[in-house]
């Protein structure tokens, strides 16, 4: 059974627009994606998804490619725990992340924004 749960963090609620979903294999991330930016980084919440800006450009898959870098860099988490589930040529992506709870990832994102 699935659950949506809203993000929250700890320092005032600033991830309360972000709705992170609890599945048996892991937790879907929404992702809203800018590719070709000045900069690799995290964005904040835009959408209702963690907006990830990568200098990488649309092309081939590459910058779906960089996206998992940069949620693996900046999350603190293992490549091979981020999937691409949805939106694969779409600037509104979804991910899986696997080996992780949502209360694990809400805190590894607020953690990324500060």
């Amino acid at each position: 059974m699935e659950s949506i749960v809203p993000a929250r963090a700890k320092n005032g609620g600033e991830l309360d627009a972000l709705t992170l979903e609890a599945r048996g294999d892991g937790v879907i991330l929404p992702v809203k994606a800018q590719p070709g930016a000045g900069k690799n980084e995290l964005r904040g919440l835009q959408d209702g998804a963690l907006k990830v800006c990568v200098t990488q450009i649309p092309e081939k898959g590459k910058a779906n490619k960089a996206i998992i870098e940069a949620l693996a860099k900046f999350l603190k988490l293992r490549k091979s725990q981020i999937e691409l589930i949805s939106g694969d040529v779409a600037a509104q992506k979804k991910f899986l992340i696997s080996e992780i709870d949502v209360d694990s990832l809400r805190e590894k994102i607020a953690s990324a924004l500060r």
